[in-house]
């Protein structure tokens, strides 16, 4: 990352407040350094040092943008521009964001801050930025052709408004968004609450992260941004399991979960182990009379959910999209379903003329874990991830969640994996097994088969009617 120093120390001398409109010679003197970040690792929550005090969320795979007082206005930078992302070792992607990264750097600023944004743009097209969510004046709401002229390349526009409420955001293009969305362009925006709020409880631990899919085909860099829905890689904060850092909390912990989803479809968020509340939406906080206990809650299209709960369980808890194929990494649909197909001659004649060949989905996908196929250069295995007891046979949108009672408060570093009680896992049986009981009675239905008069099977004959009649 490059130095904070100049960015949080001094203020520019910035005269008057400027619309959305390009920045002239005499203000961008006085832009604020802009910060990058390479690192595709969680960063450290950004404890603030000037300003209104709040509690720092911590951005899975990501990073808090840090930004300079000036005369107080909070002022950031964000720069549009082209982006390698590293989805999971070995694999990275040619995508577009913001400030080194996509998703971009969350934002965060205390309900009442006067925020003013810089936005450059060094892509190869036009952009606007939407404050998605926000109550803010029409003119900064980021419309390209509506409320704005876009952003042109080179150009460096202004926003500025008040964040008037408290709730988790986002913000991301509205200018070719197509394209944009399609090549990664999006980020988190959080505003705390100023003081104690009635629906907004203080928590220990404070995670968020954007669902994110894209196509990228095996051995390629770049998205397909034409695809409306057959992605083939699912992505917390553009990072595929299990190039996807684990939660890390303290048993007895409050734990809060946001989660923003700039996808195409939904996705049922699912925790193992624990219930949680859903306390918020991108409208705010939920009242407290709509709040019940839930293992799986829906985020769909342009949506977040924030839920919380406490971490009273020790170990290590799965935390996943519930549809199936968004925990797998490079799908291919027109892969045909082999399942009983006893491959075993054709296999060995065609290895001879080619050594690497490999059947796929004989017995089920599950081989695919542990086989060691050869791939194209900068292609995510479908499914990988080594847990203590073997393969996870998981990619895409998972992670874990791992409560310990010994991690000190504040302490995000990730444990070893959860050393199991004695008797407290699954095992196998090795004794001999009673004959399972059988019933002995023909069963009943709600609507019981009618058989024709003397159990005669009625044979049905179908009539097409004549070309030129009615055909009643």
């Amino acid at each position: 990352m490059t130095s904070r120093r100049n960015f949080l120390g001094g203020a520019g001398a910035i005269t008057g407040a400027v619309a959305a409109a390009s920045v002239g010679k005499a203000a961008m003197a006085a832009l604020p350094e802009p910060v990058t970040q390479s690192k595709p690792d969680t960063m450290a929550p950004l404890v603030p040092t000037t300003g209104r005090p709040y509690n720092p969320v911590v951005t899975l795979n990501g990073w808090t943008l840090p930004w300079r007082m000036n005369n107080g206005v909070k002022e950031f930078h964000l720069v549009a521009e082209p982006v390698v992302r590293e989805m999971v070792p070995g694999f990275k992607a040619h995508l577009w964001g913001y400030n080194g990264q996509s998703p971009g750097p969350t934002i965060e600023v205390v309900e009442g801050d006067r925020v003013r944004i810089f936005v450059t743009n060094k892509l190869p097209e036009h952009t606007s930025v939407h404050w998605h969510g926000q109550r803010l004046p029409n003119g900064m709401d980021g419309v390209g052709g509506l409320t704005q002229k876009h952003i042109a390349p080179g150009k460096t526009f202004v926003y500025e408004f008040e964040a008037r409420r408290p709730g988790t955001f986002m913000y991301h293009p509205h200018a070719d968004e197509m394209t944009q969305m399609a090549m990664g362009m999006m980020g988190f925006w959080v505003t705390h609450p100023k003081g104690g709020h009635p629906l907004i409880d203080r928590v220990d631990r404070d995670f968020v992260f954007l669902l994110g899919s894209f196509d990228i085909e095996p051995g390629a860099y770049t998205p397909k941004i034409m695809t409306m829905l057959d992605f083939n890689l699912f992505t917390f904060n553009s990072r595929v399991f299990p190039g996807i850092d684990s939660m890390n909390v303290r048993k007895g912990d409050k734990v809060r979960i946001r989660v923003g989803n700039l996808t195409m479809t939904n996705h049922p968020i699912h925790l193992h182990g624990h219930e949680f509340l859903v306390t918020g939406t991108d409208g705010g906080p939920t009242p407290r009379s709509t709040r019940w206990p839930e293992v799986t809650t829906d985020v769909a299209v342009g949506q977040m959910r924030q839920v919380e709960f406490i971490a009273d369980e020790e170990g290590d808890w799965a935390f996943h999209c519930h549809k199936s194929h968004h925990t797998m990494n490079a799908m291919g649909h027109e892969v045909p379903t082999m399942i009983g197909v006893d491959h075993r001659k054709v296999a060995r004649e065609i290895t001879s003329l080619i050594p690497d060949y490999m059947v796929m989905g004989e017995r089920g996908m599950a081989d695919m874990a542990e086989m060691e196929m050869p791939l194209p250069d900068n292609t995510a295995p479908m499914m990988s991830g080594e847990g203590p007891f073997g393969s996870m046979e998981m990619g895409g949108m998972f992670t874990v969640l791992k409560v310990r009672r010994d991690q000190k408060p504040g302490d995000y570093k990730n444990p070893s994996w959860f050393q199991h009680p004695a008797g407290t896992v699954a095992y196998e049986f090795t004794g001999s097994l009673p004959p399972a009981p059988r019933a002995n009675t023909p069963g009943t239905g709600s609507m019981p088969a009618r058989m024709a008069p003397n159990n005669k099977e009625v044979e049905v004959q179908v009539r097409k009617p004549k070309s030129g009649h009615s055909g009643h």
